[in-house]
C-alpha cells in the first residue's frame, strides 16, 4: 500500500503552471482527500439548532419579508463544516425552517428535488399536493415528491412553522435543479389518502388486473399514528434497543421518497440508546420531549422543536430525560442503498 504520495509542492513551478494552463490537475496530491483510506472524512459537522433561537428569527423574517417576495420564507440550517450560507445541513440533505402567517398563501410550484416537511408549531395550515389537500398538524410528515405540484395556505390563527427537508444538494451537484410555477391549485373535495385509502394499516385499495398503483400513494403521515405505533413497539422492545418505525410507501414497502428516508424514534424515560456507526448523514428533529445526544464526543442538550445533525459514521449516543422523547430522523439511506453502498459498523469497544 502506498504510504507516501507526492505533493503539489514537490513539483516544479513551471510544470504546475503548465498543467494549470492546460486545464488539468495532478491527481496524486489530491487523491487522499477524495478517496481517504478505510472511512470517509466528512466535511459536515454536527450542530444543534435550538428552536428558541430559530423561532424569533423566523418571526422577524415575517415582519421584514412578505411571502410574495420570498416564494418560500425559509431560514436554511447551514452546515457549520461548510461555512456561512451553506445550502445543506449534512451530506446530501437540505433542511430549513419555514414560516407561514395567517391568511398567507405560498405560490404553487414543482421542482426536480423531492421534499418533505415536518410540522413544528401551529394549526390551520395546509399543503396541497397534486390537488390533494393535506392539513398540517404538529409532527405530521407531508411529502412533496419531485415533480409534484404543491402550494401552502394558512386559514388558522398564529404562525405555523415547519421543517423542510430536500435532496436539493444532490440535484445541485447533478446540475439538475430547477422549479416551475403555476397558479394555486383547486383542492379535491375529500380528505387526504391517509384518512381514506390508507386509513387501515396493512391494507391497500384493491386494483383491477393491470391497473397501475400510484408511485406516491400517501402524501401525509399523521404524527398521531406514528406515536401510537412507537408506544406499541416499545412495550415489546428491551430497554437500550432502538424503538424505531420507518415511513414507507404503503403500496410497496419501500422508502416514501427515492433518496431520503424518515424514521420515527422513541426514547423511553431515562433510556440511553447507542446506535451503530452508519454510513448515512442524519438530521434529527425533536417532536416531543427532551434529552441529550453525544455525537463524536460533543454533547447537545435538546428539547421539543430543536433540530440537530450528525455526519456519516458518527459515534452517537442518545439519552432521554425523565419523560419519553420522540424524534424524527431524516437520512439518505434510500439513496445509499440504491448505490449499493449503505453500511453499518459496530461501535468501538
Amino acid at each position: 500500500m502506498t504510504t507516501h504520495l507526492g505533493t503539489m509542492e514537490e513539483l516544479p513551478l513551471d510544470y504546475r503552471e503548465a498543467v494549470q494552463n492546460a486545464n488539468t490537475t495532478p491527481l496524486w496530491p489530491l487523491i487522499r482527500k477524495a478517496l481517504p483510506h478505510d472511512t470517509p472524512v466528512p466535511q459536515s459537522k454536527a450542530c444543534l439548532w435550538p428552536f428558541d433561537t430559530i423561532r424569533p428569527l423566523l418571526l422577524r423574517a415575517g415582519e421584514l419579508t412578505p411571502v410574495e417576495k420570498a416564494e418560500r420564507r425559509v431560514l436554511i440550517l447551514s452546515d457549520p463544516g461548510r461555512g456561512p450560507g451553506a445550502m445543506r445541513v449534512a451530506g446530501p440533505i437540505f433542511c430549513g425552517m419555514q414560516l407561514l402567517l395567517p391568511g398567507e398563501k405560498a405560490p404553487a410550484h414543482r421542482h426536480t428535488p423531492s421534499a418533505a416537511r415536518i410540522v413544528v408549531e401551529g394549526e390551520g395550515a395546509y399543503t396541497i399536493v397534486n390537488g390533494e389537500k393535506c392539513m398540517m398538524e404538529r409532527g405530521d410528515l407531508i411529502l412533496t415528491p419531485g415533480g409534484a405540484w404543491h402550494d401552502h395556505g394558512h386559514d388558522g390563527k398564529g404562525p405555523v412553522i415547519w421543517l423542510d427537508a430536500l435532496d436539493l444538494p444532490l440535484f445541485v451537484d447533478l446540475e439538475a435543479a430547477y422549479s416551475v410555477e403555476r397558479e394555486l391549485q383547486a383542492p379535491k373535495n375529500r380528505p387526504d389518502a391517509s384518512e381514506v385509502e390508507y386509513a387501515t394499516p396493512g391494507m391497500v385499495p384493491a386494483r383491477r388486473n393491470g391497473q397501475a398503483r400510484p408511485s406516491y400513494p400517501m402524501m401525509r403521515y399523521p404524527w398521531t399514528n406514528a406515536v401510537q405505533g412507537l408506544r406499541a413497539l416499545a412495550e415489546h422492545t428491551p430497554r437500550g434497543e432502538p424503538v424505531e418505525l420507518d415511513y414507507v410507501n404503503p403500496e410497496t414497502g419501500d422508502a416514501c421518497l427515492p433518496t431520503m428516508g424518515f424514521t420515527a424514534v422513541m426514547l423511553r424515560a431515562s433510556e440511553t440508546v447507542k446506535p451503530p456507526l452508519r454510513s448515512t448523514s442524519a438530521v434529527h428533529h425533536v417532536v416531543e420531549g427532551s434529552g441529550k445526544s453525544t455525537i463524536n464526543g460533543e454533547t447537545f442538550a435538546w428539547k421539543q422543536g430543536d433540530t440537530f445533525s450528525a455526519p456519516c459514521f458518527s459515534l452517537i449516543e442518545h439519552t432521554a430525560a425523565k419523560e419519553p422523547a420522540f424524534l424524527i430522523r431524516v437520512h439518505d439511506t434510500p439513496l445509499q442503498e440504491k448505490l449499493n453502498y449503505y453500511e453499518e459498523r459496530p461501535r468501538p469497544q
